[in-house]
């Protein structure tokens, strides 16, 4: 006979019975679900309590930003010691959280915007650390040991029952809404209108608390719009090393692009260069990627089949919706983006990364943090590694295969693309990378490295392309990062026979192993060069923003 163990009866709904006295404190001040938009400071000084974890929309471009400000200016004596998790902190306010002591824990992924000011206040002792994570993994973590317990987020349009419209950047408002929402958080929503009907629901009233109409709409940021005015031959023979040396080498169909002139130039070399070489519907076709403006030639020229998008991007909206045979677009013709499940495909669906980095020591481990600098990595990491998860095939993964053993398996395309020096002729190939000294610094537990030089299969400087994914020893593998340093501390280490042999054997290649004339690399070859081209190339659906236009 089992003899159960006397167990002292207890409440199960806790978590519900204590979301129902915040909304209980506040019903006075609310009308139905609707916070009046001047008392939205009181409304969070009652919803929100000291302590609570609260997670607020502010990712790359789309800002909950009348939240973001008011919570900002709620009195420090009621409302304190908030531990704020931040997909990216990129406003001014977000740190000011901190300075005013509303806010002293964060956990974030990127920090750009606000990276040198974070750096100091995480020195002065202002920010308590949580950790740096990757986009994947700070979402990932919010339905696990981070449930926050208040969501601030942004959409275009609510209906007084609460259900949502955000248009084309609804990015990762569901992933935020939907952790508080079930683990009974409380859920606010700032939004631009109020209206009777919507074009579409996006998100479902059931799972918003509360809405308030910002006194100004949302804050977006055009992060992946680059002019083409600023592309250098650099970039553009670097990018005919890439469309040659591996798109066209490796059959690379699905790929994702991160943000920079080096891969805008690859977009604007697509119909120009890709087109001489015969590779239209060869390479390139299926794209994890918020819609570059610099992708519209691409588009028009037919090499595009289809892009699904983190985010949308300003100016982009109506070309999206006209070219809906390529884009994910809803019944109301505007795109649905999401920025979890785009951070996915591209972390295991797409067949290639490429992006570029601050630092990179001999062995291909790069990072974005440097001395002063705390900008984390965002989504980097999550594209810019090997799922090991991954089980389908496609010609480019299956082309990484270095063995015929029986249980041989391929392995995504992960590029590193740098300039051997930066800006103020700093050095990017380095033999120590900063963020070893910012782990020691900041008590993190880890060196906050972007990606780990094992996942890297190529790098690329204006010298040439290692094919790190050839190379089974580590010496070998310095010796190719070396071959294409330049004159960099690292690129003085090897000696011209060396790199003589890497070229013959292979593991490194220069532009003239490729038959590309760097002579050729001239900003003739872009199909469009100016913001102003681009325009004409959508038919003038792209509407770029005012400081953008310089016609």
């Amino acid at each position: 006979m089992v003899k159960h163990m006397d167990r002292t009866k207890r409440s199960w709904t806790t978590r519900q019975e204590a979301k129902q006295k915040r909304k209980s404190d506040v019903k006075n001040l609310v009308d139905g679900m609707v916070i009046p938009t001047d008392r939205i400071i009181e409304a969070m000084e009652i919803l929100i309590q000291p302590g609570d974890r609260v997670v607020l929309e502010g990712n790359n471009q789309k800002q909950a930003s009348f939240l973001s400000e008011a919570l900002a200016q709620v009195n420090p004596n009621n409302l304190f010691d908030l531990h704020m998790i931040l997909s990216s902190i990129s406003r001014p306010e977000h740190l000011d959280l901190f300075e005013r002591g509303i806010a002293r824990k964060v956990d974030f992924a990127y920090a750009g915007p606000q990276s040198l000011r974070m750096a100091q206040m995480v020195e002065d002792g202002k920010v308590t650390m949580g950790e740096i994570h990757t986009y994947i993994e700070l979402y990932g973590r919010l339905f696990i040991d981070l449930i926050p317990s208040v969501a601030l987020v942004a959409a275009d349009k609510a209906d007084r029952f609460g259900n949502l419209y955000t248009g084309p950047n609804t990015e990762e408002t569901p992933t935020l809404i939907e952790a508080a929402a079930f683990r009974d958080g409380i859920v606010i929503v700032q939004v631009n209108e109020l209206t009777d009907e919507l074009p579409r629901v996006d998100i479902p009233g059931s799972w918003v608390d509360y809405i308030v109409v910002a006194d100004k709409p949302y804050e977006l940021e055009p992060l992946f719009t680059r002019d083409p005015r600023h592309i250098t031959d650099i970039q553009i023979l670097q990018a005919m090393m890439i469309i040659r040396g591996i798109y066209e080498k490796h059959e690379v169909q699905s790929l994702n692009h991160g943000i920079g002139y080096n891969t805008a130039a690859i977009e604007l070399l697509l119909p120009t260069y890709g087109e001489s070489l015969g590779l239209k519907g060869k390479i390139c076709k299926h794209w994890a990627l918020n819609p570059h403006p610099t992708m519209i030639p691409a588009i028009e020229s037919g090499w595009v089949d289809s892009m699904h998008c983190f985010g949308g991007e300003v100016g982009m909206e109506k070309y999206v919706e006209a070219r809906r045979d390529v884009f994910f677009n809803g019944s109301d013709g505007s795109m649905r983006s999401n920025r979890t499940l785009s951070q996915m495909a591209g972390q295991y669906a797409v067949d290639l990364f490429i992006g570029s980095t601050l630092q990179m020591d001999g062995e291909g481990n790069s990072s974005t943090v440097t001395r002063g600098r705390l900008a984390g990595y965002g989504g980097a990491p999550n594209m810019g590694h090997d799922p090991g998860g991954r089980r389908h095939s496609t010609p480019a993964w299956l082309n990484m295969m270095t063995s015929d053993e029986p249980l041989a398996r391929g392995k995504k395309l992960v590029v590193q693309v740098v300039e051997t020096f930066q800006s103020g002729n700093k050095p990017v190939f380095v033999e120590s990378l900063d963020a070893i000294d910012v782990k020691n610094d900041t008590g993190l537990a880890i060196a906050p490295v972007m990606i780990y030089g094992d996942d890297v299969t190529h790098v690329v400087t204006e010298e040439g392309i290692a094919y790190l994914y050839k190379i089974d020893s580590m010496e070998k593998r310095r010796e190719a990062i070396a071959a294409i340093a330049g004159v960099t501390e690292i690129g003085k280490t090897i000696t011209t026979d060396k790199i003589k042999e890497l070229r013959r054997d292979g593991f490194v290649a220069f532009p003239e192993d490729l038959d590309i004339r760097r002579s050729d690399a001239k900003r003739s070859l872009l199909a469009a060069k100016s913001v102003e081209e681009l325009v004409e190339w959508s038919d003038g659906l792209y509407e770029p923003p005012a400081k953008f236009r310089s016609w």
